[in-house]
């Protein structure tokens, strides 16, 4: 099965628990607790993947990365982003080369 396919069917599931709460459910759980829970979540999971990837450890990596997408999918069924604003961002940006930024400035004087 391809990723979009994988990506697309999971995001359908989401959406469905979003309108149709199922009893035991973690998605339902994070639609019930709502918008800060899920972002807390996003959070752990982000922090998660850096973690394991500074461990170098590609089984946990995967897992981790899979962990923050599904949270992710999550966020964006309860903010209304549909994947499709997602693809057509991203399309839009792999046409931009040369879009480097410059490098921050360091903070100073704290």
């Amino acid at each position: 099965m391809e990723i979009k396919s994988v990506v697309e069917q999971l995001y359908e599931v989401i959406k469905e628990r979003r309108g149709n709460p199922v009893e035991g459910s973690y998605t339902s759980y994070l639609f019930e607790k709502g918008l800060d829970k899920i972002l807390k979540k996003v959070g752990e999971e982000a922090t998660e993947v850096i973690i394991a990837s500074k461990n170098n450890n590609k089984i946990e990596e995967v897992s981790e990365i899979c962990d923050l997408i599904y949270h992710l999918i999550v966020l964006m069924a309860n903010q209304g982003i549909d994947i499709e604003d997602i693809a057509q961002e991203l399309d839009k940006r792999r046409e931009k080369t040369c879009n480097k930024k410059a490098e921050r400035k360091p903070i100073e004087n704290i």
